[in-house]
């Protein structure tokens, strides 16, 4: 996220993401892909920066993340396995796929 101030001196955050374009005249005017507006105190030049910057932090971020143990096609317990579901009592393990039938046309 990205600090901001708006005309009124209120400060928020935006997720940088989730911006789709910025306009810089007169007022700075960040256009989000909802098609939300937020006019911001920042200039055009500043705005960029800040999301620079942001993302200068995600890549240093997941780059100080130690090295796991992961093998190409090892799982990374991200989706619980058929015998994690097993152990907690579901009905059906969560690996195993629903078959799809054709429509009816």
């Amino acid at each position: 996220m990205i600090v901001l101030t708006r005309l009124n001196d209120a400060r928020f955050a935006i997720n940088p993401d989730l911006i789709e374009r910025i306009h810089s005249t007169p007022d700075t005017t960040l256009v989000m892909v909802d098609g939300a507006k937020y006019i911001v105190t920042e200039s055009l030049a500043e705005v960029i920066e800040l999301i620079a910057g942001y993302r200068a932090r995600v890549i240093s971020m997941a780059r100080d993340i130690p090295p796991g143990d992961f093998r190409p096609g090892q799982p990374l317990g991200l989706v619980p396995s058929a015998t994690d579901t097993e152990r907690s009592g579901e009905s059906r393990p969560a690996g195993v796929t629903v078959p799809l039938r054709p429509r009816k046309m």
